[in-house]
């Protein structure tokens, strides 16, 4: 299968047709992502009789436009039947003085009753009650109710309720001030009338119109949820999107039966920057356009065609919306290497984001546990839309189910049974993301640098040319060992000497690095002795076995490991023949597969590879790399700084 990569983003470009769920809206993608269309014709009466409903209200916006009434604007007509209630504009209070004290009178005679009808309430308790006490507290009562004190504060507290309890409006009334404004101009084009003239410059003015847009601009966030009403017996509402031709709307879609349905809300999108569109709202129209019925084929592209203003009108979610939280962004480096056009099970094919072992990834949204969106470090400005890359439960889910049919397989060709609770149970040991962190090694502690590769790949020999150099600048790991000193060594300058059972306690509680037995002596590079170095303001050279690498990165030294990969059989014989050596045939051919072996099992561990096939070279690039842990801040598990 040939696949091609634009922007981050996997376009298979196969003549094999595969179904997917969900149809990204205007990604660019080619016939192969077509998703193949099922039969719909079961609501073509409802959708004929949608579309019929649409052409008699255009046609009613049509002959009204040039009448010089209300009606003559449906934004007019939908505004005066609003049964909203304003708040009043203390300007016009003088104005409205006389229907206030109206109602002001009225206001009083109704307090005065409620109080009336208390105290006859209080005097028909009291004549109910036996007891001298309550009745006694009854007429304490009652003398308080009819103090002159306690009438006035009465009548603070009802005048305060009753503005309190007054009706205002929670959110704008339209989101189309511009529009409205303009139609109200060209109805007044033709009017000679002193307040038409007067309203006409007054709606002109270029500080009114700059608060219009401002209101739009509010108003549109504001009304998401308030632009609901009732269409043809659904729950439908309008909401407007500004699309930019270098921004995507940033959505997928699905067919359900006939419905085109939000699937996905794509973080770096049109749709996720305005909040207007949620999961799960079915589309109705788009600018005018009718949508039910089509394909989410069609509707890519006709939306793909689609730039600046669009018009949606939708049924919104039945799901009960989430409490909007703020998204944290998660580092991780992927330990695995993802190809979406392989994969049967992403959701989304055009969305899917392609990366290799190693990379840096931004998680921004987990909202979907299986299949997260991210962008690939380094391909922001390239990569519009975050991509999907599976949920790491997801992966190590399949990849422990993979892993239990491959056991099912040796077990039928007669290897040992395992069983699929121990299968499953092992999780962690899969491989997928670590979190990570941006770390800038201090200037007076400097990360030791670990050289890994095969025996003759060139790391022993990069190690002893750095320490010749710049013998003041890196320095080695003073090791430990059983044996007896000889006459020129000293303790703690070639060898730390110790007790084989001081040696084996250390080994014990983790002390070690790296340990081995020669000649019936134990050798071992303790952590104690790297943190010597790296106090003393040097850069510890370390030369390590892979299966060193996990002890060294679980302590807390912050390691900096640099991968020396051999060259090619020809290269590497020649420079071993610079050396006096001349290997064999089969000894260069297992270095070359010992390379292999280290980077596959180990290559989650490595910050940086060299391909040693110039010994000068690979010795510059490796200065480069140490120098850059100086002047540039790196990626490094985020466990190491807590």
């Amino acid at each position: 299968m040939i696949t091609s990569h634009m922007n981050g983003y996997v376009q298979e470009a196969s003549g094999l047709i595969k179904s997917h769920r969900e149809r990204a809206v205007d990604c660019p993608g080619d016939e192969s992502n077509l998703v193949k269309s099922p039969q719909s014709s079961a609501h073509m009466e409802r959708i004929q009789h949608y579309q019929e409903e649409l052409r008699k209200r255009r046609e009613e916006d049509s002959r009204l436009k040039h009448e010089i009434d209300l009606n003559s604007s449906l934004r007019l007509k939908k505004l005066s039947q609003n049964p909203k209630v304003g708040i009043d504009n203390p300007t016009f209070e003088g104005k409205e003085k006389a229907t206030k004290d109206t109602c002001s009178l009225d206001s009083v005679v109704g307090e005065l009753t409620e109080l009336e009808e208390l105290l006859q309430t209080l005097k028909w308790v009291q004549h109910c009650l036996t007891d001298a006490q309550s009745q006694q507290d009854v007429e304490l009562i009652t003398q308080l109710l009819t103090k002159e004190d306690f009438r006035t504060a009465y009548s603070i507290y009802s005048a305060v309720s009753q503005q309190m309890s007054r009706v205002s409006p929670t959110s704008p009334l339209t989101s189309q001030a511009q529009d409205l404004c303009l139609e109200v101009q060209k109805i007044l084009q033709s009017s000679q009338h002193k307040e038409g003239l007067e309203l006409r410059a007054l709606l002109t003015n270029p500080h009114l119109q700059a608060l219009m847009q401002a209101h739009d601009s509010v108003a549109v966030q504001e009304m998401a949820e308030e632009s609901v009403t009732q269409y043809l017996g659904e729950t439908v509402k309008l909401v407007r999107l500004e699309k930019a031709r270098d921004t995507p709307l940033g959505a997928t879609v699905r067919n359900d039966m006939d419905s085109v349905v939000v699937s996905r809300v794509v973080k770096g999108g049109a749709a996720e920057r305005s909040g207007l569109l949620s999961e799960g709202d079915e589309i109705l129209e788009i600018n005018g356009i009718s949508i039910r019925g089509k394909h989410v084929n069609e509707v890519h592209d006709l939306l793909q065609q689609m730039h600046g203003t669009l018009t949606f009108l939708l049924i919104p979610s039945s799901q009960i919306k989430p409490a909007p939280h703020r998204q944290t962004v998660m580092h991780v480096r992927a330990y695995f290497d993802y190809d979406p056009s392989d994969d049967p099970f992403v959701p989304c094919r055009e969305l899917g984001l392609s990366f290799q072992k190693g990379d840096i990834l931004h998680v921004i949204s987990q909202d979907d546990p299986n299949w997260w969106q991210a962008y690939r470090d380094g391909d922001e400005e390239n990569q519009p839309l975050a991509g999907l890359i599976p949920g790491k439960s997801f992966q190590q889910q399949r990849e422990t189910l993979k892993k239990t049919l491959t056991d099912r397989s040796r077990e039928q060709q007669g290897k040992k049974k395992l069983t699929c609770s121990a299968c499953f149970n092992n999780y962690d040991d899969i491989l997928t993301y670590e979190e990570m962190s941006l770390y800038h090694q201090p200037a007076n502690r400097k990360r030791p640098i670990a050289l890994i590769g095969p025996t003759n790949s060139g790391h022993d020999e990069l190690r002893r040319r750095l320490l010749s150099i710049e013998p003041e600048k890196f320095a080695v790991a003073v090791p430990h060992t059983t044996r007896s000193p000889r006459i020129h060594e000293r303790n703690g300058r070639e060898y730390h000497f110790v007790t084989r059972s001081a040696f084996e306690a250390d080994l014990a509680t983790g002390k070690f690095i790296e340990s081995g037995e020669y000649e019936k002596n134990l050798y071992g590079t303790s952590t104690d002795s790297v943190r010597h170095v790296i106090n003393s303001g040097r850069i510890c050279l370390l030369c390590l076995h892979t299966r060193s690498l996990r002890v060294l990165r679980s302590s807390n030294l912050k390691p900096y490991v640099i991968f020396i990969a051999p060259p090619s059989q020809e290269r590497l014989r020649t420079l071993l023949a610079t050396e006096g050596k001349t290997p064999k045939p089969e000894m260069l051919k297992e270095v070359i597969e010992k390379a292999r072996e280290m980077e596959q099992n180990f290559g989650h561990y490595f910050d940086a590879t060299i391909l040693n096939v110039d010994p000068d070279q690979a010795f510059h690039e490796l200065r480069r790399l140490i120098d850059k842990l100086d002047t540039e801040p790196q990626w490094v598990p985020t466990s190491w700084l807590c």
